[in-house]
C-alpha cells in the first residue's frame, strides 16, 4: 500500500521524531502549516493502511511509525524499478549513473559499494 504525497510528508516527520503528539507533530510542520484536523485525518488514514500505531497516555495520543523509513524506501525503490525499468535493475543503474549529475567522486564511492556487495555474495 501506497502513501499519498501529504501522507508520506508527515511519516517523514514521524520517521524523524521516532514518536510524537499531535502538537509535536504540528510544530515540526514547515510554514504553511496544516490545520489540525488535516493532521488527525492523515493519521487515521495513515493508521488505516497500517503505518502508523499509537500508545493511549489520558487523553493523548503518542504516534509512532510501524513502518521503518528503510522498509518503505526499499519496496518504493523496488516498485519504481518494476514500473519503470522493466523489473531490471541494469536498466535502473544505467539510467541512474548516466542521467544524473553524479561526479567523479561520487561515481568511484558507488563502484567500491557495489564491489564490496560482489565480495560478500
Amino acid at each position: 500500500m501506497e502513501l499519498s504525497n501529504a501522507e508520506e510528508q508527515l511519516m517523514q516527520i514521524l520517521w524523524k521524531q521516532e514518536k510524537a503528539f499531535m502538537k509535536d507533530l504540528l510544530i515540526a510542520y514547515p510554514d504553511p502549516k496544516p490545520a489540525l484536523t488535516t493532521v488527525a485525518t492523515l493519521l487515521k488514514r495513515m493508521q488505516e493502511k497500517n503505518f502508523v500505531g499509537y500508545v493511549q497516555l489520558g487523553r493523548s495520543r503518542e504516534y509512532f511509525p510501524k513502518v521503518s523509513k528503510k522498509s518503505y524506501f526499499s519496496r518504493q525503490m523496488n516498485g519504481m524499478i518494476k514500473s519503470f525499468f522493466n523489473d531490471s535493475a541494469t536498466q535502473f543503474a544505467s539510467f541512474f549513473t548516466q542521467e544524473t549529475d553524479l561526479s567523479e567522486k561520487e561515481l568511484r564511492e558507488i563502484r567500491t559499494i557495489i564491489d564490496k556487495q560482489i565480495k560478500n555474495k
